[in-house]
């Protein structure tokens, strides 16, 4: 695969003295117009050489040509600490994210794609007669031109009832019989206004005459009156009749005034979380849920009107193109012929590089939060191929991540298509294919954190055999592994019956408790919808904690209805908890750490409190807090460092002037433990931590954990926000290693190998093993072969994405997969082992 490079300076990107984050000070020559690719252990500096080197210069310096003005509408990188790099290009960074926060961004607005349809739609669609030319924006629910008046573009109506305002009529309005009031002085206010209004608080509601509970809830008027706070009716009566001076003046709301109001008002969305509760949605009476105006929908394309076409898988709207695409123009074509045939070109180019991304279960209207950071990704790449630049460097993270090895060769020739056009490809990446693929290859170690930062080796694919010190190569070269050759047994089995979620139609599966589970299948076949949403939600009714969908950074509305599984699930009494080992951040503030998460900053302070000398000045652990004001600085408020707002220039983030970037105040860093105040122990990596505490056996022991699951390199102050996905959920998962085992637990990993260097992943095994071993049940949703073949039992789920999948296509021991001639997983799996 590899090519050969003349040495020559002008097809090289050429860096000295690069120091950003761990980076020691490092010169390297790479070239360009190649796949090169970044590689080495979790933490050892391969992205703050690509990304937060060569694409943050690279951006700089384009930003650098446009006008002050403008440079203020960019996100700005800070300027990364490297000396100099010449020979770099423009860079477009293709990075791992979540999908943005609004489902009015969609699959089909990420590719451009629903565009060309609004352009097909208003040029080349069916009108009825006499309907008027409707131009494109007619056609998107997100302009007033196109969405439904009745429901503005979101295809539900949101109502407040009597029965979601009022659950439980046998209260009074005193005892809180209308739930959808604030609990606190407000619904306080809302019910003595009421009272001077000669309604009766103390009947029950069911006893309120209709006419009455329906202005309550129903009225848009708001009549202000006098407040005798905590009067009687007969006492409020008594003072107005003696013209007594009230509390205040109250101004009433109606319940459903008071819902709608907060929820489109509020900044606060605990607020819009609450107040949403006890509004019902339900389909648009207009639009049918399809979203636009009739005049709109009444336009069709093949018997199709755009909010139809828009639910068709990928690969069916390809279909659907392309006879229409490749029919031959002639010169007796109408402009609307024309029209039509052009746009169903462009749209089947750009369809085709989303197919051949293992893309086409996706449909149009498929909101992006619920995409993962991986669909998302190779849809930017997909758009990135259709666009057809030339000179460009690609600077790509992990862009195997959720992939089955059978979607990483269709990945591979999509790479291979940007690079024929004449880019350069920058990729960090774990997944070995993608390594074996690369033409050159920068190994970044020898280890993570303060023990990498250094080029172990940059050079030809094969000539990282010879390289000392390369984690990486043994995996590289070494391209066979055996299969588990005696699993353990289930000790019992939970099983789900008639199963149906997304793609899954009443489907049975069984799952061994007391062993390894992997659950495969490509991207889309409909592990995630098994094991995380179906098998999640069933065991969580079990325990009796329904889920609640998680809405804090969507707007409660917006977020996708719940959908619920339909199904019945069996033996779980044979297990006593249930943990769900997810990728979500462990915290959405800098304050939030890898210290506090996993409580080991309580002991910590403790540890300071316990001192001689904050004995004697009377501190207990809060003061050793930066959230508590007695302990930071008062300049940052514990925050570190402070905002400098420059206009034109992106703003900067100075360390504390007061404080040094410590967080803490004079005093608290006046105390000492072992000669080290709290924000030298709270700069320590886990490493250091772990030798430093070695007299205090419980921190020794919670630190040894964190080690053992390859975070070794990780400072214990360290932002939560700073943290990847990978590193979040193992962060998860070694706070619950901490935990005493009592054996009956089941736990849920999403692809806990994301992130991981193959070393990282061995290390990764162990944990997960010592937990079966002690008693307990562990189900992955896996690509990594080297993780199935270490199963005790897999389960295969396909064969396709979307509804070409949702089938349990094999189930068992790794041995027995493999034989299995319809799964796409027994044909990777038998490559990459012996047997």
């Amino acid at each position: 695969m590899s090519k050969s490079f003349a040495n020559d300076t002008e097809v090289f990107v050429t860096i000295k003295g690069a120091r950003e984050h761990n980076l020691k000070n490092i010169d390297l020559k790479i070239p360009r117009d190649a796949l090169v690719v970044f590689t080495g252990v979790s933490g050892s500096g391969k992205s703050s050489l690509a990304f937060g080197t060569l694409y943050a210069e690279a951006q700089r310096r384009y930003l650098e040509s446009v006008s002050p003005y403008a440079r203020r509408l960019f996100h700005q990188m800070s300027v990364p600490k490297v000396d100099s790099i010449t020979g770099l290009p423009p860079a477009v960074a293709l990075q791992q994210q979540r999908g943005g926060t609004s489902t009015r961004s969609s699959v089909g607005s990420v590719t451009t794609l629903s565009h060309l349809l609004r352009m097909l739609y208003s040029r080349a669609g069916d009108y009825p007669k006499n309907q008027p030319i409707l131009y494109a924006e007619s056609f998107s629910t997100n302009t007033p031109e196109g969405a439904c008046p009745t429901c503005h573009g979101l295809g539900k109506i949101y109502e407040v009832t009597e029965k979601s305002a009022v659950p439980d009529d046998t209260l009074s309005i005193r005892e809180k019989a209308v739930a959808a009031w604030p609990s606190a002085w407000q619904g306080q206010n809302l019910r003595d206004i009421l009272t001077t209004m000669g309604y009766d608080i103390d009947k029950p509601w069911k006893d309120i005459p209709k006419k009455d509970r329906e202005w309550i809830l129903f009225t848009e008027e708001q009549p202000v009156v006098p407040v005798y706070a905590g009067f009687t009716q007969r006492e409020v009566k008594q003072a107005i009749k003696a013209k007594m001076t009230p509390s205040y003046m109250g101004t009433f709301t109606g319940v459903r005034k008071y819902v709608m109001t907060t929820f489109a008002t509020s900044q606060s969305q605990l607020m819009k979380k609450r107040v949403s509760k006890f509004m019902l949605s339900t389909i648009c009476p207009t639009c049918k849920g399809k979203r636009l105006r009739k005049e709109s929908l009444s336009i069709k394309f093949e018997g199709h009107d755009i909010a139809e076409i828009s639910r068709f898988p990928i690969k069916q709207l390809y279909r659907l193109f392309e006879p229409l695409a490749k029919e031959p123009v002639h010169p007796s074509f109408s402009e609307k012929q024309i029209v039509r045939q052009r746009i169903a070109e462009d749209l089947l180019s750009r369809l085709e590089a989303l197919l051949d991304l293992g893309l086409g279960y996706l449909t149009l209207e498929r909101s992006t939060p619920t995409l993962s950071p991986g669909e998302l990704q190779r849809l930017r790449l997909a758009t990135q191929i259709h666009s057809n630049l030339f000179g460009v460097v690609y600077v790509l993270d992990e862009p195997s991540a959720g992939l089955h090895p059978a979607d990483t060769e269709a990945l591979l020739r999509a790479l291979d298509k940007l690079k024929e056009a004449g880019n350069s490809l920058f990729v960090v990446e774990h997944e070995i294919d993608v390594i074996r693929h690369a033409d050159w290859i920068v190994d970044v170690g020898p280890l993570a954190g303060e023990h990498g930062g250094e080029i172990i080796y940059s050079g030809l694919p094969e000539g990282l055999k010879n390289a000392a010190n390369s984690k990486t190569k043994h995996y590289l070269f070494e391209t066979s592994s055996p299969l588990k050759k005696e699993p353990r047994q289930a000790t019992a089995w939970l099983r789900l019956h008639n199963i149906s979620r997304n793609n899954l139609t009443k489907v049975n599966v069984d799952f061994p408790l007391g062993v390894f589970v992997s659950v495969t299948g490509i991207s889309g076949s409909g592990k995630s919808s098994l094991v995380g949403q179906a098998l999640v939600e069933l065991m969580s009714i079990h325990f009796g904690h329904p889920l609640q969908q998680e809405t804090d950074e969507i707007n409660p509305l917006e977020a996708d209805e719940i959908i619920t599984t339909s199904g019945s699930i069996s033996g779980a009494e044979n297990i006593g908890r249930m943990v769900v080992v997810d990728q979500k951040p462990i915290g959405r503030t800098p304050r939030s750490n890898l210290a506090t998460y996993t409580g080991l900053f309580d002991h910590i302070r403790k540890i300071f409190a316990a001192t001689k000398m904050a004995k004697s000045k009377k501190y207990d652990a809060g003061q050793f807090s930066f959230n508590v004001a007695k302990g930071r600085c008062p300049h940052c408020e514990g925050e570190g460092f402070v905002m400098v707002e420059l206009l034109f220039l992106p703003s900067v983030y100075m360390p504390c002037s007061v404080c040094n970037g410590t967080r803490y105040n004079a005093a608290t860093l006046a105390v000492r433990y072992k000669d080290k105040n709290i924000a030298d122990v709270l700069a320590f990596t886990v490493d250091e931590a772990w030798e430093f505490f070695h007299e205090e056996t419980h921190i020794q022991h919670a630190l040894g954990i964190i080690r053992e699951v390859g975070l070794g390199y990780l400072r214990l102050g360290q932002s939560a926000t700073e943290l990847s996905g990978g590193e979040a959920q193992r962060i998860k998962l070694a706070t619950e290693l901490q935990r005493t085992q009592r054996g009956d637990t089941l736990y849920i990993l999403d692809e806990p190998t994301t992130g991981l260097h193959p070393d990282d992943v061995q290390k990764l095994l162990i944990q997960l093993n010592r937990l079966v071993n002690a008693g307990n049940s562990v189900i992955v949703v896996e690509h990594d072969m080297s993780v199935i073949a270490q199963s005790d039992w897999v389960i295969d789920i396909g064969p396709g994405a979307g509804d070409e999948g949702g089938s349990v296509m094999a189930g068992g021991p790794p041995l027995k997969i493999i034989t299995t001639t319809k799964s796409k997983t027994a044909e990777f799996l038998m490559r990459y082992t012996k047997v």
